[in-house]
């Protein structure tokens, strides 16, 4: 009886042991490293998008994801080539083998992005390739990204098609569209047209009051993140910096948005923000559309950009904006002493637009409680030439499915 015992207590720790050491082997393995699989399981966007796209880091200890028994599963050499959808199952979508590079568009700090092939669609793709360090992972900025885009549906935003996650690249594959509005601007001397300035606008402001509906910020609106297509459809576009906001409001990083086309109170470090934040930059771009140049461009640092801000605007005082001297950037010593001026009378092009002016005022307003929403924008009598028809379109239609809305050609200025 002692030795059957004996032997009994032997055989369990021995399974004990190897159960151990099973464990150990498989969170030792190269494919396991804390890597977040966005890939492998479509869940995970949908609960990030949810939960504020707070990352979510695979356990260090059972029980494990289901992508790593699947891919366990798997011989070693199906696992370097098997791909699963991010859209769900295993289907078409998702594999690597779908796609063709064809000639590389722009290179970033940790994304490279191609003009592609889709063989299953058989159309232009745009296919936006992220490196994946073999410790961290996919980076957050990604995961946010696809997690966000994910929800957001509407033909102002750009489409994201597919997923391809490799053990080296996460591959975003998006609607392909051929030029941004900071290379269509940089075509003409002067300005756009009025006529595409005011289509462009209300684009930028119908895909940003859906995403602000949805408590969604882009917190890096500027003209090189707004995709023009052929026919004039603007979108939204790299929401790597976006973020879902909850209410009440949290606080945010203040090292957001592009110098130039970041708000002043962002720039005097507040991290309390709101829709405002994006807003601010529509009024950039509106008057840059009209005049051809970026309107405050910053060369140094946060000080020089606010030099430029408030040499227009003027310097604030706590009696036109209440709060302002208690941000943490907020240093007179730094802050030039200047009065405000009339938009018109610095960039004269505002009257060459029906309420020009008065749409650049309400969009550029130092106060960012004073600032105009989206939503309140498009009904601004800016568009009332625009027919009344547009306010009431689907999410998924473009403005030019409107009789009489198409993209006039660029003559009001000459071509650089």
């Amino acid at each position: 009886m002692c030795f059957k015992h004996g032997m009994q207590n032997w055989t369990m720790r021995r399974v004990d042991f190897l159960k151990c050491s099973e464990w150990n082997n498989v969170s030792g393995h190269d494919g396991v490293k804390r890597q977040l699989s966005v890939s492998s399981d479509s869940k995970l966007l949908d609960e990030d998008i949810r939960e504020e796209t707070k990352v979510i880091l695979r356990p260090r200890k059972p029980p494990r994801p289901k992508s790593e028994v699947l891919l366990n599963q798997q011989g070693s050499d199906n696992r370097r080539t098997k791909r699963y959808s991010a859209f769900g199952g295993d289907s078409p979508f998702g594999k690597s083998e779908a796609y063709i590079k064809l000639e590389q568009l722009g290179e970033g700090s940790y994304a490279t992005v191609y003009k592609g092939f889709s063989n299953l669609q058989n159309q232009v793709v745009a296919l936006k390739e992220i490196r994946l360090q073999e410790e961290e992972g996919a980076p957050f900025t990604a995961i946010r990204e696809a997690s966000l885009l994910k929800e957001l549906k509407h033909a102002n935003i750009v489409t994201l098609h597919d997923i391809v996650h490799t053990r080296e690249t996460l591959t975003f594959v998006f609607e392909y569209v051929n030029t941004d509005l900071s290379q269509y601007v940089e075509r003409y001397f002067g300005g756009l047209d009025p006529r595409n300035v005011r289509l462009f606008l209300f684009q930028l402001l119908r895909g940003l009051a859906y995403c602000h509906k949805r408590l969604v910020l882009h917190r890096d609106v500027k003209p090189q993140n707004l995709l023009i297509s052929e026919i004039g459809e603007l979108k939204l576009a790299d929401f790597g910096l976006a973020r879902a906001k909850s209410v009440p409001s949290h606080t945010y990083s203040h090292e957001v948005v592009t110098l130039w086309y970041r708000p002043p109170d962002v720039l005097l470090g507040s991290t309390e923000y709101s829709t405002s934040l994006d807003m601010w930059g529509v009024g950039c771009i509106f008057v840059e559309m009209i005049t051809g140049t970026a309107i405050f461009p910053g060369v140094r640092d946060t000080y020089d950009q606010l030099d430029k801000i408030f040499k227009v605007l003027g310097t604030p005082t706590e009696e036109d904006w209440q709060g302002c001297t208690r941000l943490p950037g907020y240093k007179p010593n730094k802050l030039g002493n200047y009065k405000p001026r009339r938009l018109g009378l610095c960039w004269p092009r505002l009257h060459d637009v029906s309420f020009g002016e008065a749409m650049a005022t309400a969009l550029l307003q130092l106060d960012p409680t004073k600032r105009l929403g989206a939503e309140e924008a498009m009904q601004h009598k800016y568009f009332e030439e625009l027919p009344r028809k547009l306010l009431e379109l689907p999410d998924d239609a473009s403005i030019f499915t409107v009789e009489g809305v198409h993209l006039y050609p660029e003559e009001y200025s000459g071509i650089k």
